[in-house]
C-alpha cells in the first residue's frame, strides 16, 4: 500500500476515533481517555491505537478494559469510515508517554523548588 494512502487512513482513524469518544462511547469504565496516536501496518491490515489516561494505575486498568469491550464497536465504525478492500484490525494499547512526562514535570518542578534562593 501506498504511504500516502496510509497516512489518509491514519487521518481518518483519528478523526473517527476522536468523534467516538467525545460523542458516543458512553461506558463509565473508560473515564478520560486520550488518543495519542495512530499506526496502520504499510498493508493497512492492522491498527494500533494508543491511548493515555491520568489516574491511577486502577483507573488506567478499568479504561482499557472499557476501550476492550467496545472493541468490536470501534471495528465496526472504523470499517466504516475507511472503504476499502479490507478493514484494519483494531488493536488498543496504553501508551504510557504522559504520565512519564507529568511525572518528569512534577519531578522537575520539586527540584526547582527545593533550590536555595539565589541559585539559578
Amino acid at each position: 500500500m501506498q504511504p500516502l494512502r496510509v497516512e489518509r487512513m491514519k487521518a481518518l482513524i483519528r478523526q473517527e476515533m476522536a468523534s467516538l469518544l467525545q460523542k458516543e462511547l458512553k461506558d463509565p469504565w473508560i473515564g478520560f481517555v486520550t488518543l495519542t496516536r495512530v499506526e496502520v501496518s504499510p498493508d493497512a491490515r492492522n491498527a494500533n491505537l494508543f491511548f493515555s489516561v491520568l489516574g491511577s494505575e486502577e483507573q488506567i486498568q478499568q479504561s482499557m478494559q472499557g476501550l476492550e469491550r467496545a472493541k468490536g464497536f470501534i471495528q465496526h465504525r472504523i470499517a466504516q469510515v475507511v472503504q476499502g478492500r479490507h478493514s484494519p484490525q483494531i488493536h488498543i494499547q496504553y501508551d504510557p508517554s504522559l504520565a512519564y512526562s507529568e511525572r518528569v514535570q512534577t519531578l522537575l518542578k520539586k527540584i526547582e523548588e527545593e533550590k536555595p534562593q539565589g541559585e539559578s
